[in-house]
């Protein structure tokens, strides 16, 4: 309602009482009136009737007149001092309520006025903390930032599902795919905010490392990390570090591991230096065989012999030179070659026998249901070794006997001799055999369908021991024994801590929270999710026709942050001439197309950049003539020879194109938008 409005039912209502107090007055005079005063009087106020209307009327004057002054005081001024306040709340926190109204009114402006004050104090005091928090946690970012892009090793960080969280740039250099033809540490790189790590690890590997991580902590371990060597995508052997990011803090009973840190260290120069010693080795005993054996048989004759004539002396003599010289010139030709690799070794880590066979019956017992025991294991050995093939090695070995022989339960012993340990898988059955043995050892593996190409003779060998069958007939008791060298363990060099802090160059703790992708996110905003924005440039108008890609260009956008260090930027051949007004257009020309792969090389990198943590790749296909339809362009995304096959609805997982001819206006903010959306935008630059 509004203020005339309530003002005139006001003024009415005041009226109207007025009239009946008047009323009410007349009546009671009326009362106590005879009859013949009372005929009097009503004859007097008929003949003045008009004259009383008229003074009735005019009433009304001063009545609006106080009842104005009312609502000043105790309807405008309450209206007023709450819009004043809403404004301080909402709209500008530095206005303040006039004073007006009554002496109360006035009063409740001063303390809102008061309040609004202390707030405003308050309020700077926040902003004041904040502004040197942030500055504080932004010191810390850049020297953290400038500490990882220092290391000499690089440093990954998941969570518990694999995703990536943080690494840094030494990772992003070493964990690359080349393309097809491409020369080993070359091409895009498999590192990204929230991809998975299993793209690039096998993931037996990682869940085992995990369970011995996991096993160490249940040991309370001073170190609880694990160590293994593996090749990567880029053809590089590195040796791993993984330790656990812990959820609760340190001393809890029960900490949880939220994810894990993997520090890389490349160790392919230092294997290459151990492979070229022994071909060192080799050579030298090969090459001096020969040389050695003439110089000893012309020392034999010339002592054998001492009345040999001057001549056939000197000619011995002359032989002796001859393969000494020849000898000294291979001598000084493979020190030459091989200087940089007499002190190389192979890389293998520490640990104790014990976990060993704790994780090996645990792998044994899941893998065959195998009854596995304890016999005579002494828990203070500790070996050189690399658990996970020693640990396939093993178990294989349990899987043979298992199925080819019926054992129903397996033993384990461990215990020092000298300078090895022998570690003895025991058994009761018919024996063996020699064939059987030998052949067990020379036959590649395979366990539970998980074939290797490795052999159980060529694993102990890698690791500087030996393997022999024994049998002890009258108790048919018949054992695999392994003799492997002792190590002693020693203080691990990195320890990740139990709580992250900081931020090292590349990272996003925010997926520490983030669930594996579901149907779901559909209805989430693009800001939530991790998706993949690209763009191409073609030859022309026509891919059926023969128009080709020139360029594919990518990059990812994870939690609404736009990653410009993770892109994907590849020039393509297109085995075809460049138009000259393709190359106005996309300002690429032939020249810069020579030597580049073509595209059946490089559409699976692409797709594995697309595939590893994005929840949606959008699709912006941008042809090389503006005028030119979006679906000509999607067409031309296919290899050659398959576009005609699937219909262009079906993409690899992961990769999701934008459908052709859409809208390119934009309606609000695209990170609110919810990620259906992304399907559906055609995206040009």
């Amino acid at each position: 309602m509004s203020r005339r409005l309530r003002f005139g039912v006001a003024l009415l209502a005041a009226w109207g009482l007025v009239l009946a107090a008047l009323a009410v007055v007349a009546a009671f005079v009326a009362a106590d009136l005879a009859p013949g005063d009372l005929a009097a009087l009503l004859r007097i106020v008929q003949a003045r009737a008009p004259h009383a209307i008229v003074a009735l009327l005019l009433l009304l004057a001063p009545l609006a007149l106080i009842l104005q002054a009312l609502f000043r005081r105790y309807v405008d001024a309450p209206r007023a001092l709450a819009h004043d306040a809403r404004i301080m709340l909402t709209a500008y926190p530095a206005h303040r309520a006039a004073l007006r109204g009554s002496a109360e009114m006035k009063g409740l402006a001063r303390e809102v006025n008061a309040l609004a004050d202390a707030r405003s104090g308050l309020q700077e005091e926040v902003d004041q903390r904040i502004h040197a928090a942030n500055a504080q946690l932004e010191e810390e970012r850049t020297r953290l930032a400038a500490l990882m892009s220092e290391l000499a090793q690089s440093v990954v960080m998941c969570n518990v599902e694999g995703r990536i969280l943080l690494y840094n740039a030494r990772a992003m250099r070493l964990l690359v795919k080349p393309l097809e033809g491409q020369e080993m540490g070359k091409g895009p790189s498999l590192v990204g905010l929230g991809r998975s790590v299993f793209a690039i690890f096998d993931r037996n590997l990682i869940i085992h490392a995990l369970e011995t991580v996991q096993d160490r902590l249940r040991q309370d371990a001073p170190n609880p990390i694990a160590r293994f060597v593996t090749a990567v995508p880029s053809g590089a052997l590195v040796r791993v570090q993984m330790a656990p990011v812990l959820a609760g803090e340190a001393g809890a009973m029960d900490p949880g591991i939220t994810g894990f840190v993997l520090v890389l260290d490349d160790i392919t120069r230092r294997t290459e230096a151990g492979n070229r010693r022994d071909r060192l080795l080799q050579t030298l005993t090969q090459g001096t065989r020969a040389s050695l054996g003439s110089v000893r048989a012309a020392v034999e004759t010339i002592i054998g012999f001492p009345d040999m004539s001057g001549e056939e002396r000197h000619r011995f003599l002359g032989v002796i030179s001859d393969e000494a010289r020849e000898l000294s010139t291979r001598l000084d030709a493979s020190l030459s070659e091989f200087a940089d690799s007499l002190h190389s070794e192979w890389p293998l880590e520490e640990m104790r026998g014990a976990d060993l066979i704790a994780a090996a019956r645990r792998r044994i017992e899941a893998k065959t249901g195998l009854l596995t025991k304890l016999e005579a294991v002494d828990e203070t050995v500790w070996l050189k070794i690399d658990s996970y093939s020693l640990m396939q090695a093993i178990a294989y070995v349990a899987s043979r006997l298992a199925d080819e022989f019926g054992i129903r339960e397996l033993r384990f012993g461990l215990a020092v001799d000298g300078a090895l340990a022998h570690l003895d898988l025991i058994w009761s059955g018919a024996p063996l055999g020699f064939e059987t043995t030998m052949a067990w050892q020379t036959d590649a593996m395979d366990l539970g369908g998980e074939p290797s190409p490795l052999t159980l003779k060529g694993i102990v060998e890698r690791h500087n021991g030996e393997i022999w069958y024994q049998i002890h007939k009258p108790s048919q008791v018949e054992r695999f024994r392994i003799a492997l060298p002792l190590a002693q363990p020693e203080e691990s060099p990195w320890a990740a801590p139990a709580v992250a802090k900081g931020r090292p160059e590349f990272y996003d703790f925010d997926l520490f929270h983030q669930p594996g992708q579901t149907r779901e996110q559909d209805d989430r905003p693009l800001a939530s999710l991790a998706y993949t924005v690209f763009d191409t440039e073609t030859t022309g108008l026509a891919p059926s026709a023969g128009d080709e890609i020139v360029s594919i260009g990518a990059v990812r956008i994870v939690n609404g942050r736009l990653l410009t260090h993770e892109v994907f930027e590849q020039l393509v051949d297109p085995v075809r001439a460049m138009p000259a007004e393709a190359s106005r257009i996309t300002g690429i020309d032939a020249t810069m197309l020579d030597g580049q792969p073509v595209l059946a090389k490089v559409l699976p990198a692409f797709h594995e950049f697309c595939r590893y943590g994005a929840d949606r790749a959008q699709c912006g296909v941008r042809p090389a003539v503006p005028e030119a339809q979006g679906g000509g362009d999607r067409h031309s995304l296919r290899p050659p020879g398959a576009r005609h096959a699937a219909p262009l609805g079906r993409h690899p997982p992961g990769l999701r194109a934008a459908q052709p001819g859409s809208d390119r206006r934009s309606h609000g903010r695209e990170s609110d938008r919810p990620a259906h959306g992304a399907g559906r935008r055609h995206h040009d630059r």
